[in-house]
């Protein structure tokens, strides 16, 4: 009898299941459902809006999830429930959210619903800033050793600086929370009913070691004094490790997702550090690039180094037995959607319905007969900050070189061409910090979608692509880490190392450098680290001005507003 396993990858936009055939890692069904609320980056629900730089979202979206997705793979598959022997799930990160005693999210609640920070705060809720600018120079001035083992600077999108911009703006929220939790971890502990919380967020996004723990209450105190005792009144010290088991699915929760009581719940797992495993990758070397609206890059080593911009470098926080390293691009699918909805002419748009293309579709095709270099542009790819090597949210998009001649085709490729630089910049970084990079995998959708930026990829970086296998890399691995978690007696697999072996494959298409092209890319890389350390190392902060003259006015504009709302009733 075939056993088969259920993997939930919760995305930015969306969350999706695949039912896996534990014996080949085969996906046998899938079913995508998009979040009701999205992202929450203008108003709540109720109508109350957001200040610049928000980005939040609705919990009960999640549950949605797995009540609608679940149910379909298992319609569309046929495969009866008491054959699937294991279910995990993965999330971005960090996304975290308040919950009361009772493990319900504090936006629940009636009176505090039209309270932004009793909301999911989403990975890339950047408004905690001027705490994170705090925490890292306070980290500095007392020498803290965690700094360097995320590249230097701890990132807004993080654990700490999003409850101390809680504790800022709205500390009754703070003491109302029962405590803070990943999203990731939240969600699991609605299907098992036990809070376990894993070992990849909580080290490499709430500053958690597992030599030494979090950082000391002294620290704490020096941040805030109301957070001396953060770590035990709003956290925890229970950190569980991947590839164990969370618990078992409640009966109450296998009735809402057709799965039975009892079937086995897996650590839960961030999106981008579940899928290395998916990809058949589990050894040093092989740099991994999860590309979706951000790229997030995972990598093995066997020793812990220090490398400059790091999102960070964590034990056992991949895979058992190695330490784990982060880094990433905060844009890259966000780069080219905002592209395409605010800068291309409606004429391409009819142009690319009339070929039966969608407008990503045409615009590639019209950029692919472009020369290197041709469009005499080059393109920063900080539309939305920069998270390594560089870790700055206040960092902005720059295009150089436009005339009257540009046209979209031009500029949409530059914009893949900066995220190809933005990743060059990464691999060097590690290069120069002492940890090797032979080879480059990928996966997400982009990887599946667009063979031209792929090949743009291996000439800016002259590395070989290799590309998984899978449409749905992080919801496999986490499909994987299901299977793990059900264990080897029950038709599943002892480790993951051994789920691997057996369920994680790439394509047998790679993307090769191209002599030619690399040569040229190599002209334009060198000017692109010049733009990049004029801009991006404080040479000249021109963006970061530009921002605040934004934020003042914009913060003007809400207040004339208030004001016309308050004469009109």
């Amino acid at each position: 009898m075939k056993k088969y396993s259920i993997g939930v990858d919760f995305g930015t936009q969306s969350g999706r299941a695949v039912l896996v055939d534990v014996s080949n890692g085969e996906v046998i069904s899938q079913a995508v459902k998009e979040y009701t609320h999205g992202v929450m980056d203008e108003r709540l629900p109720d109508g109350t809006k957001l200040e610049h730089d928000w980005a939040l979202q609705h919990p009960r979206d999640y549950i949605e999830v797995l009540e609608t997705t679940i149910p379909e793979v298992l319609k569309l598959s046929g495969v009866n429930p008491e054959n699937v022997i294991g279910l995990a799930i993965d999330f971005t990160a960090c996304t975290v959210l308040p919950i009361d005693k009772n493990g319900q999210p504090l936006c629940f609640d009636e009176e505090l619903k039209s309270n932004p920070h009793s909301w999911v705060k989403l990975w890339k809720h950047h408004a905690a800033q001027d705490e994170a600018n705090k925490l890292n120079a306070i980290a500095a001035e007392r020498g803290e050793d965690f700094l360097a083992r995320y590249g230097g600077k701890i990132s807004s999108e993080w654990m700490i600086p999003k409850i101390m911009q809680v504790l800022d703006e709205s500390s009754d929220i703070y003491y109302k929370a029962d405590r803070f939790m990943e999203a990731t971890d939240w969600v699991t502990m609605q299907l098992t009913g036990v809070e376990a919380r894993n070992s990849c967020t909580a080290g490499y996004k709430a500053i958690w070691h597992k030599q030494k723990g979090y950082p000391s209450k002294e620290f704490f105190k020096a941040l805030d004094e109301r957070l001396e005792n953060v770590v035990e009144e709003k956290l925890s010290t229970d950190i569980h490790s991947l590839g164990g088991k969370a618990g078992e699915l409640t009966k109450e929760m296998a009735e809402r997702i057709g799965l039975l009581p009892g079937t086995a719940v897996g650590i839960a797992n961030v999106d981008a550090h579940v899928s290395l495993p998916a990809v058949g990758v589990t050894e040093p070397g092989k740099m991994l690039m999860i590309m979706g609206t951000s790229t997030c890059d995972i990598l093995l080593g066997t020793e812990e180094k220090m490398v400059p911009g790091m999102c960070g470098v964590v034990e056992d926080g991949v895979l058992p037995g190695f330490y784990g390293y982060e880094s990433g691009q905060s844009c890259v699918g966000d780069h080219f959607e905002w592209f395409v909805k605010n800068c291309v002419p409606e004429k391409y748009f009819r142009e690319a319905e009339q070929k039966g293309m969608n407008i990503h579709q045409y615009l590639t095709e019209k950029a692919s007969k472009l020369k290197v270099g041709e469009s005499g542009l080059l393109a920063l790819d900080w539309w939305n900050g920069n998270r390594s090597c560089l870790v700055d949210v206040d960092l902005t998009g720059m295009m150089l070189g436009m005339t009257l001649l540009t046209k979209p085709e031009e500029v949409y490729r530059a914009l893949i061409e900066a995220t190809a630089f933005g990743k060059n910049k990464i691999i060097k970084t590690f290069e120069e910090s002492g940890v090797a990079i032979n080879e480059l995998y990928a996966c997400g959708g982009i990887s599946k979608k667009n063979p031209m930026m792929m090949q743009i990829y291996a000439d800016v970086t002259n590395k070989e692509i290799f590309i998984g296998a899978s449409d749905q890399t992080p919801a496999l691995g986490s499909a994987m880490f299901g299977a793990v978690a059900a264990g080897k007696e029950n038709g599943g697999y002892d480790s993951i190392f051994d789920a691997a072996k057996v369920m994680g494959k790439v394509e047998e298409k790679t993307y090769k450098p191209i002599p030619e092209n690399v040569e040229v890319y190599k002209k334009l890389y060198a000017e692109f680290e010049l733009l990049h350390d004029y801009f991006g190392r404080g040479e000249n902060d021109v963006m970061k001005r530009l921002k605040n003259i934004k934020k003042e006015q914009s913060q003007k504009t809400l207040e004339e507003e208030g004001k016309v709302l308050c004469l009109s009733h």
